[in-house]
């Protein structure tokens, strides 16, 4: 809207209209934006001030009688002049209306957009999640009941005596899990977590949970000579592993 009223100003539509020398849609436009904005209104008085300045520096005495009846002239026309400005604060206001009605309505798509966007993404994630999760499911079932899948009892060292786990390496659909079946017990400051080493890196596989999740296979990384460890690490778990406080090795 600024940039309207800009573009109105800068153009010479007011001068003209100030010295009668516009056409009848341009004074109907020039008196709608005077009636409409401050910013139009302020500068039409501005510029009737300096053609008065300006027309009494070279005033001719005027005829005997023009005033008369160019008070007579002005009077005939108010009552038209009156009217239009009625008419025009009218059309203001409907416009104003329409605006803000067009407004409450974009607004509203807007955010019906902005939540069938939301909705839509949610929906894919949870799409995604349930791929990922019948995949696994189906790995899972593949590796427990393939028969060139292959079952490593792991067990802890000192000082994770009663760890046990079972893990499936499965080379012909390169498949890797492991089902931690118990773990000993450690101080609520510490956790268990699972790694594997895999071409030289170590990769994060998560916390093992001691309780409900001990009959969950975790999937491992599969890959020629990869190795799985099971640390001690402090509550939370840590982004790269305590090698000191190694309790398990799960070589596959």
């Amino acid at each position: 809207m600024k940039e309207k009223i800009k573009i109105f100003l800068d153009s010479d539509l007011l001068e003209k209209y100030l010295l009668g020398t516009t056409t009848e849609l341009e004074t109907l436009q020039c008196e709608r934006y005077i009636a409409m904005y401050p910013e139009v209104q302020e500068t039409y008085d501005e510029l009737q001030e300096n053609l008065e300045v300006f027309a009494k520096l070279h005033s001719i005495k005027a005829p005997q009688g023009l005033k008369d009846k160019i008070h007579a002239r002005i009077k005939s026309e108010r009552s038209g002049r009156k009217r239009f400005f009625s008419y025009a604060i009218a059309a203001s206001i409907t416009a104003i209306m329409f605006a803000g009605i067009s407004y409450f309505f974009w607004n509203q798509n807007q955010s019906l957009q902005e939540e069938n966007s939301v909705v839509s993404n949610k929906i894919k994630l949870l799409e995604e999640n349930m791929k990922e999760q019948l995949e696994d499911v189906r790995n899972q079932f593949i590796v427990l009941n393939n028969p060139q899948t292959k079952k490593y009892n792991v067990k802890g060292n000192q000082k994770a005596k009663d760890l046990k786990a079972v893990a499936y390496i499965n080379p012909v659909k390169k498949l890797s899990y492991i089902n931690v079946s118990k773990l000993p017990h450690i101080p609520e400051s510490q956790c268990f977590q699972m790694w594997a080493e895999v071409n030289g890196k170590m990769i994060n596989l998560g916390i093992i949970e001691e309780a409900g999740d001990q009959q969950k296979l975790m999937a491992l990384p599969y890959a020629d000579n990869a190795v799985g460890y099971i640390t001690i690490e402090p509550v939370g778990g840590n982004e790269l592993p305590t090698l000191d406080n190694i309790v398990a090795n799960i070589a596959y």
